[in-house]
Formats: structure tokens, C-alpha cells, sequence
């Protein structure tokens, strides 16, 4: 291990200058909490990234970017399932992309990663000097120069959004006397589906598969141009279904204890304490650990006992009923893809949340009575 710190005691640039000026090669890892990365470097250069954040892997950067739609990303997925190609080699089988769409589309997963980097207030990193590539890796070329470069325009650009577009909570409406016959390009024409939906920024992202920075960029061209006013702000982002803890202890250290017994017994409620001792120690690493453990077995578990994978969801409300539910962001998102098609080990292909939220999400529909679940009919050869 060459260095390690924080993001409060050194800086990234610094950082990321540090390792390209030297031609260093290795694996520099970053702990957020919940969301982990890992930057990969060879000869100073920047050649990957991985991270653990759904709204950054391959599949919602290709939606994102307009590569793939969500029938074909679904579909490659399903491939995906079958034969254990990774999601890249399966979209260029079924003929989707071709293998200069996935290199490219890499790269600028790569770049997006590094730039929510630099809008960390705190984290934790340290790099591991010589650590081999993954042998999966699909290697690009970023000089740390550029990729800092960028990431301060983009810190610029979104404190200028700001000062129209105040935070992702934020709700816009039309102004009186506007013109569908203006105009105002492709994306904005698309996002204003959702404004009259009177979406927040953070809804609107999650249903065009945008990053938070495009949005804040449509939005604010529709503000400053007139077009468009803020209005308010949305109830805060869905979370975790939150589970009963009051016989749960305090410190950090009964914490980790209580959740390390629950883990296997009760993986929801140990994911709760998990995030407790996360929000008060973000450098945890056994809390990061836990907390990948207990989703996947509350993963098994809800897919085993409650919502099987290939059952197909249906609404059991009304449209009219349905706009008088209190929906988060994120069920809005889950239920607008709700076909009576799709199962539900398809929809959650292409949902950019973590696989443990968005079946927790699913189940919390289900209980409430909006969704109900049909078998799905098996084909016969």
C-alpha cells in the first residue's frame, strides 16, 4: 500500500496528480458509505473504474446516452443469464452495438464515475501500488489531467445551475404562454412530458436514465430563457424501508455486534443498522462488507419466499386511484414500467437502483395493493 487517507486531508486532484506524475501503477479505492469505488491505474495513466453505484453501471450509461433501449438492454440481459457473457459481449451477440459502441461507452462510464468523485465532501481511499488488473477489465486511456480538468467544469457548471435549479428536489412548472412550437432540441422536448408531470429533478432523471447534471442543464435552459419557473420541492428521496430498531443499541460497536447477528436471521433489519453505523462511521470497512452480505441474502430470500423473479407484475389500482397514492420517485419509476409483460427480474434489469431496494420497493407495492403478481405461463418447446 503506497498512501491512504481522506478526501478531507487530500484533495483528489492532488491525489490523481500524484499518481499520473509518478507513472504509478495499481488500484486506488474509495469508500463513500454505501458507494465504493475503484480507479484503475497503469503507468499513470487512468485505464478503469468500477463502481458499486447502479446509476453508473454499463447498462444505465448506455440508456442514459440513448446506445440501447430498455426492451434491448432487458433482452441482453436475459442473454446475459443464460450463457454468462458479460452485458458488453452479449449487446454485440444479439447485434445492439458493436464492439467500438462498448469500448466508448466504457470510457465514458469511466470519466462519469471519476467526476461524482470530485463532488464527494468526505471518503476514505487508499491505493494499492502494482495491484494487477482485473483480468475482465476492458482497458481505456485517460490522462488524470484531463479527467481533473473536466470534473471542475462540471463543479462550475452545476453551481451556476443552482443558482436557477436550487437542489434535486426542486419542481418546475411551464410559465404561462409558453409554445410547444419553440425550439428547444430533443431533450427538452422529451423531458417536458415530465415537468408537466410536475417531477422533481431527481424523478426526472430516474425516467429519462439522465445523470442529476444533464437534468440541472435542461432545466436550467428552460428557467433562464423564461420558459419554465421553480415552483417548490419535493418530500425527500425514498430511502431503505426503515424496520423497527428501538431494542437495537447505540454505539457503534453494539451496532456492528446486533448486525452481524441479524445477518443471516433478519438481513432487512441488519441492512437498517448497517446504514446507522454508516451514516455515523462512513469508513467502515466491515459495515461495507456487511452491508453487501445482507443484500444479497435479503435478495435470495424475497425472491425465494415472496416475489418470485419470473412472476409478472400488474397494477390492481386504477390510473385514477393511482395519482392519488404517495409515491416515491423511485415506485413512480417501478411502476411506469410495470406492462403486464415484463417480469420482474426483467424490470429490475433496468432500474438504476440497488437490486435489495428496488424488490423491497416491489414488495412494499404489492402489500399496499397496487401491484398484484401474475404466473408467468411456461412455453413449451
Amino acid at each position: 500500500m503506497a498512501i491512504q487517507g481522506t478526501l478531507e486531508t487530500m484533495s483528489l486532484s492532488d491525489l490523481f496528480q500524484f499518481i499520473g506524475a509518478g507513472r504509478k501503477s495499481g488500484t486506488l479505492k474509495f469508500d463513500g458509505g454505501k458507494i465504493t469505488k475503484q480507479v484503475y491505474f497503469q503507468e499513470g495513466l487512468i485505464v478503469g473504474c468500477r463502481s458499486n453505484n447502479p446509476r453508473e453501471y454499463l447498462g444505465q450509461v448506455l440508456l442514459h446516452y440513448g446506445k440501447v433501449n430498455e426492451e434491448q438492454l432487458q433482452t441482453a440481459r436475459e442473454t446475459q443469464r443464460k450463457s454468462r457473457l458479460k452485458l458488453g459481449d452479449a449487446l454485440v451477440q444479439l447485434g445492439f452495438l458493436t464492439e467500438a459502441d462498448v469500448f466508448d461507452a466504457v470510457k465514458t462510464r469511466t470519466l462519469e464515475a471519476i467526476h461524482d468523485l470530485f463532488v464527494w465532501n468526505e471518503g476514505q481511499f487508499e491505493f494499492y501500488d502494482e495491484e494487477p488488473l482485473p483480468r475482465d477489465l476492458i482497458k481505456v486511456e485517460v490522462e488524470p489531467t484531463t479527467a481533473i480538468m473536466e470534473a471542475i467544469c462540471r463543479m462550475d457548471e452545476i453551481a451556476r445551475f443552482r443558482t436557477l435549479v436550487p437542489s434535486d428536489r426542486a419542481i418546475v412548472e411551464l410559465s404561462p404562454g409558453w409554445t410547444s412550437s419553440l425550439n428547444l432540441g430533443k431533450d427538452l422536448r422529451r423531458m417536458l412530458f415530465f415537468v408537466h408531470k410536475r417531477m422533481s429533478v431527481a424523478e426526472i432523471a430516474y425516467h429519462m436514465h439522465a445523470s442529476i447534471f444533464q437534468i440541472y442543464g435542461l432545466l436550467f435552459e428552460l428557467v433562464s430563457e423564461g420558459y419554465a419557473r421553480v415552483v417548490g420541492e419535493s418530500a425527500e428521496s425514498f430511502g431503505t424501508t426503515v424496520v423497527d430498531t428501538e431494542d437495537v443499541p447505540e454505539t457503534a460497536t453494539e451496532l456492528m455486534s446486533s448486525a452481524e447477528r441479524k445477518v443471516d436471521e433478519d438481513p432487512e433489519a441488519a441492512l437498517t443498522i448497517l446504514q446507522r453505523v454508516l451514516k455515523e462511521e462512513p469508513k467502515n470497512s466491515r459495515a461495507q462488507e456487511l452491508v453487501i452480505e445482507a443484500e444479497a441474502k435479503l435478495v435470495h430470500r424475497i425472491f425465494q419466499s415472496e416475489l418470485s423473479p419470473h412472476a409478472i407484475p400488474t397494477l390492481a389500482v386504477s390510473q385514477d386511484n393511482l395519482a392519488g397514492e404517495e409515491l416515491h420517485p423511485q415506485e413512480g419509476f417501478l411502476l411506469s414500467r410495470i406492462n403486464g409483460t415484463w417480469d420482474v427480474q426483467s424490470i429490475l434489469s433496468i432500474c438504476p437502483f440497488r437490486e435489495a431496494d428496488s424488490l423491497m420497493m416491489m414488495r412494499s407495492l404489492l402489500a399496499r395493493g397496487i401491484i398484484k403478481l401474475e404466473t408467468k405461463a411456461l412455453k413449451l418447446s
